[in-house]
């Protein structure tokens, strides 16, 4: 009989590209996707330690599964990626019923442990410390048929005293370019459009071989692949972010205008606190030169409120900051403390209603700035492309989803001859926003390789039931 499997996802994108692994892993060892809804024989948690409440979600979850796990001896729970690094054999004292931990290093390994675990009847425990192989060379069952994460590097050099991320990634491994675009043209030759350059610190690539203009010879690089529509990147450190990235992005025709920055705090003493390695002026000088090369660009961010010692001044700058950077969108988040880092231990901690109030009013502060950015938008026309999560968005209104090319989120009214597949792009009119999203109507249809490409993937999950004997949905 075939087992299934699901896989839960938490945390960044890299995460997400992890879980594609994951799943190509399963896939090729016979196992098949559960149906939505339906109690998978195996079930993988790909987990984040970056926040707190990442911890409370996958400990919630393994309890809720302990009972169905009781009643079926035969299911099979295992957790992997940052926390079940930092975690190792806490996981198994906690929820002893859990077969396997794996760690960020040894993705490769979920399926022989598993196995090892059924025929032991024992849980499996595997933490390497540092990475032997770039996962790169595993199968991966990737989500979009048209748009893909491509690793850069992984791991990461810097020591933010409120990042654990360093310790559980490792020190930054770069992949030979040879082998990035190799990867990046095999994508586009099966129907992807669309590719995301991932990295911890994205923009360091080339420390490994001494090269600091590799970062912006790769982007150039994906410019010149035919059929190669959107190149994307995430994340960059503004310390690592050269002029001759801004002079790739804006010469490379299919990068896309929009970068992701993280600010973190536009407070300086609070930056020198998190080792940030800039202050406020390269960070606003970054996003100048950006919009200078590139006047269509939108800019995005993150932002963490109440670091230890962070003052209503601190606070304050940090409002500031977005004022004056006009962001498009910026990701806040409440600090968290990970034990293990500097900044656990500071003083000065700030209270939880303390950190609860900031976090509400620079929530607001900013939603009011992405509605002016987006009120801006009123009048003009982006191509859009239509995404699979986002592209049956009201149906019975006739409007459809998708990305511009600035990376917001578009919501569009089309007629029946205007009616996209995920996967092709839409130009819109853009008549309305709100803070979070454009509207608009579509003007033109343009049908990509990516909505072939996706098509074709829908009639594959179609004929699924037939070959496997029964259904299997895909992510």
């Amino acid at each position: 009989m075939v087992r299934t499997y699901t896989v839960e996802t938490y945390g960044c994108q890299m995460n997400v590209h992890d879980s594609e692994r994951i799943s190509g892993l399963l896939d090729e060892a016979g196992y098949i996707p559960a149906l939505p809804g339906v109690q998978a024989d195996i079930v993988v948690f790909n987990t984040c330690a970056v926040r707190e409440n990442a911890d409370n979600k996958l400990y919630g979850n393994l309890s809720f599964l302990a009972p169905i796990k009781k009643a079926n001896p035969h299911m099979q729970i295992a957790v992997g990626g940052c926390l079940a690094q930092k975690d190792q054999a806490t996981i198994i004292k906690k929820a002893p019923y859990v077969d396997v931990v794996f760690g960020t290093h040894n993705v490769g390994s979920l399926p022989v442990l598993l196995e090892r675990a059924r025929i032991e009847e024992e849980s499996q425990i595997e933490i390497l410390e540092s990475l032997e192989h770039f996962p790169s060379t595993l199968p991966a069952r990737r989500f979009s048929a048209f748009s893909a994460w491509v690793s850069a590097s992984v791991g990461c050099n810097n020591t933010c005293t409120f990042c654990i991320v360093p310790t559980l990634r490792g020190i930054e491994k770069d992949r030979d370019a040879v082998d990035i675009m190799r990867e990046v043209r095999t994508l586009v030759d099966s129907g992807v459009i669309e590719i995301t350059l991932l990295g911890q610190n994205v923009n360091a690539y080339g420390v490994d071989f001494g090269d600091r203009q590799a970062f912006a010879k790769l982007v150039t690089e994906c410019g010149k692949v035919d059929g190669l529509e959107r190149v994307r990147f995430m994340s960059p450190h503004p310390r690592d972010f050269t002029d001759d990235v801004i002079e790739a992005m804006a010469l490379s025709p299919n990068a896309m205008p929009h970068l992701h920055m993280p600010l973190q705090s536009g407070s300086n003493r609070v930056l020198q606190e998190m080792r940030r390695s800039y202050r406020t002026d390269r960070y606003l000088g970054i996003i100048e030169r950006v919009r200078a090369a590139i006047p269509n660009s939108q800019i995005t961010t993150d932002i963490i409120v109440g670091f230890p010692g962070e003052t209503e001044e601190d606070f304050q700058a940090t409002l500031d900051i977005c004022t004056e950077a006009r962001f498009s969108a910026a990701y806040t988040y409440q600090y968290s403390k990970r034990p293990g880092t500097p900044a656990a231990t500071m003083p000065d901690q700030v209270s939880a209603a303390v950190v609860g109030e900031r976090y509400t009013r620079l929530h607001a502060h900013q939603e009011r700035i992405s509605h002016s950015v987006n009120l801006a938008a009123i009048g003009t026309r982006h191509q859009v492309l239509v995404t699979e999560h986002e592209g049956k968005h009201d149906a019975e209104r006739a409007r459809m989803s998708g990305r511009t090319e600035d990376f917001r989120l578009a919501h569009f009214s089309y007629t029946p001859e205007l009616a996209a597949r995920p996967g092709d792009v839409v130009e819109v009119a853009i008549t309305d926003a709100a803070s979070h999203f454009l509207i608009g109507d579509a003007v033109s249809l343009r049908r990509t390789r990516g909505g072939d490409a996706h098509a074709a993937r829908t009639q594959e999950r179609k004929a699924e039931p037939l070959l496997l004997g029964m259904p299997a949905s895909r992510p």
